[in-house]
């Protein structure tokens, strides 16, 4: 790392390459291509990869003697091949370059954060003493969603000949990118053709084997000068490639450029992916004017989502920033695609989506809301699916799938491996139904930060209330605690998903779930009570809406069971009963047990036996809700819930969670903020450092973790600040910590663009734009005030009560 804006290496490491690799990826929203070497199709240390958002593909597997079904996001084409060698005059060429040979004598690479560029310059020796310098940049277009491009010069220092280079498409890619994923069926594409057009382009084609979706990619390739002319296609059934010999002199730079468009069947206003694609690089500008509109583009983007943090936190949270903007861009809003839980930077998960847009959408509700409205739209258009689920579990409503793709349909595996045994395990986690409070929670917020009424009460009031019969159908009356159960589930913690020595699988009255589903049910009554009558009318006639639903859903909201142990809440009924774990000698045995589960069950233990936690769980409520609003909920369930109780729970699971999964920390980080600011910089020092670390030992080669990253940009914008949009106003209730204490955000809240959010020391400074929309209504803690248009306040902050 050097300057705020960029993101370096200094060295090559074959080891590290996959890791960088994720870190370096680019991308726009539409496609994003991993930061692998040009120089070599794959291999031990390289993994290519590049991904369309959206783009799956569904293969049969046989596993443990199992046949299973997975959906994969594809690893399509690979664009970036470009390979040289040195050509002595009178001489044999030399070998193939790459960084892997030994005659790589200096090598770094830059990523370039502001203007979305990722440049790598190598230094090479042959045996005779010559010496060729290599600089290449490369982008994938933020303004142009289709279109790439790779820039190569060469610089011989000392001598002069040629260099031979190779510049093409390659088809012959799989997913093979995660090691435990490699006894399954990988082989995604099919049909491939190739062919060149006009001098300096080649072409490939392909199709997905199950999905049909069709592929294109063309690649426009010219060379400053040539010793035969124009580059000679080279065409295989799997290959489209250009030869060409470049003259070099010493000193003097000699240059290639590469142009790619990408294209396929999904897109839309194009007669066929192959055609569009070729018409594409044909109509693309030289790299020197794509570099300049892609800049523009950047710096359009790079205000709409503006944070500012000084120092080396502030340098990751640009890294983080630069990285959910390449994965959700406003490109995004024109795709039917979710939130790909590792980005569109590798195949963990196989670019499913989970839950993890409840740690994405509240940032991009005010920077990109037309962006958080179409990953909502996603889910809206799956609602069928959903509800279709729910039916056949015996349910009402829509039961959301704890992991989506392309058609809404349960993608969770049947069967995990646990690498340090060997075992295949059967996966329980499709109990986790929270996945749909999670849903309700985000159409609730996107509503109350953007004023879109006309999403709310269309789409969103009904995916509120058709996750709200769902939950009413699964909660059972029991009338020994006079209280609703909700059982048979799998909390966020993930790790006990059945009882020790019971057939059936989940556990019940998990806490989190609980509470979250009773605040479905209770925003879902007050939506329906709020609508215009016509419609209230509307929605009544399209989902059978009986008048007596939404007092079952409050009788139920009021009365659902939460279950509490010696002064604490239970993660779910029963915990109590579990073992301790002997934490201290878990960690001299192991050193790194995050992954406590795989750690027992290679031992032939489980960890549903104890009282430990992947990540937080009960902990999670502090995180999605004020401690205003959490003590709402608890009344209005008529549970105990005060701060002496909070902060017992809260001390309670922070001495039982392994921290798992790169989310447990950043939670931990926001409720300590609240509880014990001491003590939060350490949890959100390790949130900021988990990918770019790979704290979690080797996941990040793989994608990164987007929920963490989009979840420490709104551990500053709304955690931090205690920044909540509700009640048609801006709440405010700062909690900076030492190490974070000065920073500012800004924000769009409804028709209000770029309103300036800073905190330094003990201030809080707020500045709302001149504008014709009315004053924004702001309340600190106590006070409250309203805001005009191009005016600004400074208020102190009222000490911790």
């Amino acid at each position: 790392m050097t300057r705020p804006w960029t993101w370096s290496y200094e060295g090559y490491d074959a080891g590290a390459e996959r890791l960088r690799e994720s870190l370096c990826v680019l991308g726009n929203g539409y496609f994003a291509t991993r930061g692998a070497a040009s120089e070599v199709l794959g291999g031990p240390a390289h993994y290519p990869g590049t991904y369309a958002a959206g783009c799956y593909n569904r293969l049969t597997s046989t596993v443990d003697g199992h046949t299973v079904e997975n959906e994969d996001m594809v690893n399509l084409p690979n664009w970036l091949p470009l390979r040289y060698r040195i050509c002595p005059a009178g001489s044999a060429p030399g070998p193939w370059l790459s960084p892997d040979h030994p005659f790589l004598t200096e090598h770094r690479q830059t990523l370039d954060l502001r203007h979305g560029t990722l440049t790598r310059w190598s230094a090479y020796e042959d045996d005779a003493g010559r010496r060729l310098c290599v600089e290449q940049c490369r982008l994938v277009h933020m303004g142009e969603p289709h279109l790439a491009a790779l820039r190569t010069c060469f610089t011989a220092d000392g001598w002069s000949g040629a260099v031979e280079v190779e510049s093409g498409i390659d088809g012959a890619v799989r997913n093979a990118g995660i090691a435990r994923y490699r006894d399954l069926a990988d082989q995604h594409l099919t049909g491939w053709e190739t062919g060149d057009e006009r001098p300096d382009t080649v072409w490939l084609s392909c199709r997905t084997l199950d999905s049909d979706i069709r592929i294109a990619l063309a690649a426009r390739t010219r060379a400053s000068a040539g010793r035969d002319g124009m580059p000679r296609p080279r065409l295989s059934a799997l290959r489209a490639f250009h030869s060409l010999v470049l003259p070099v002199i010493a000193g003097t730079p000699a240059v290639v450029e590469k142009t790619v468009s990408l294209y396929t069947s999904r897109d839309p206003a194009i007669d066929s992916p192959l055609h569009a694609a070729v018409d594409a690089v044909a109509l693309a500008p030289h790299f020197r004017q794509l570099r300049a509109s892609h800049r523009r583009a950047w710096d359009a983007l790079w205000r709409q989502a503006r944070l500012e943090v000084p120092g080396e936190a502030g340098a990751i949270l640009r890294l983080h920033l630069f990285h959910l903007l390449q994965t959700l861009s406003p490109h995004t809003a024109e795709l039917d695609v979710g939130v790909p839980a590792r980005g569109l930077h590798g195949e963990a998960y196989r670019g499913h989506v989970f839950w993890d847009e409840l740690f994405v959408l509240p940032f991009l509700n005010l920077h990109l809301p037309q962006v958080s409205r179409a990953l909502l739209d996603y889910r809206y258009r799956r609602l069928p699916a959903a509800c279709h689920a729910a039916r056949e579990a015996g349910r009402g409503g829509a039961m959301y799938p704890w992991q989506s793709a392309g058609d809404g349909r349960e993608e969770t595996q049947q069967f995990h491996l646990n690498p340090r045994s060997g075992h295949w395990l059967p996966d329980r986690s499709r109990l986790q139904h929270h996945v749909g409070s999670a849903i309700a929670y985000n159409v609730w917020q996107y509503g109350q930060a953007s004023g879109d009424t006309e999403f709310l009460h269309t789409r969103g009031a009904e995916m509120l209330v058709q996750i709200a019969r769902f939950w009413a159908s699964a909660a059972e009356w029991d009338a020994a605690l006079g209280r609703y159960r909700i059982r048979g589930v799998v909390g966020p913690d993930e790790y006990h998903d059945a009882y020790p020595g019971a057939d059936a699988a989940g556990v019940d009255d998990n806490a989190y779930t609980n509470v979250t589903a009773a605040w479905v049910l209770w925003r879902a009554r007050e939506l329906c009570q709020a609508l215009p009558e016509a419609t209230r009318r509307q929605l009544d006639e399209r989902l059978r809406l009986d008048p007596e639903e939404p007092e079952r859903w409050d009788d139920i909201a009021h009365r659902l069971h939460v279950p509490y142990h010696r002064g604490v809440i239970s993660q779910f009924s029963g915990y109590e009963e579990l073992a301790e774990l002997d934490w201290a000698g878990y960690r001299r045995r192991y050193g790194d047990i995050r992954r406590l589960d795989r750690i027992l069950e290679a031992e032939g233990d489980t960890v549903n036996r104890y009282q430990a936690s992947k990540q937080a769980d009960v902990l999670m409520l502090g995180y999605l809700f004020s401690p205003a609003e959490l003590a709402s909920l608890f009344r209005l369930l008529r549970c105990p819930l005060d701060d002496g109780i909070w902060h017992a729970t809260v001390d309670h699971y922070l001495h039982r969670t392994s921290h798992g999964s790169t989310l447990s920390a950043l939670v931990h980080a926001w409720v300590l903020a609240r509880v014990h600011r001491p003590d939060a910089w350490t949890y959100c020092e390790e949130a900021l450092t988990g990918d770019v670390a790979d704290v979690q030992g080797g996941t990040t080669a793989e994608g990164i973790h987007l929920g963490a990253m989009a979840g420490t940009l709104d551990f500053v914008q709304r955690g931090m600040t205690g920044l909540e949009t509700r009640d048609q106003a801006l709440w405010l209730d700062p909690a900076p910590l030492r190490e974070l204490s000065k920073f500012g955000v800004r924000i769009r809240y409804r028709r209000h663009w770029d309103i300036d959010l800073r905190i330094r020391a003990e201030q809080v400074r707020i500045a709302v734009p001149a504008s014709e929309c009315p004053p924004v209504r702001v309340r600190l803690r106590d006070r409250s005030f309203a805001l005009a248009p191009g005016t600004s306040r400074r208020l102190d902050l009222p000490e911790d009560p």
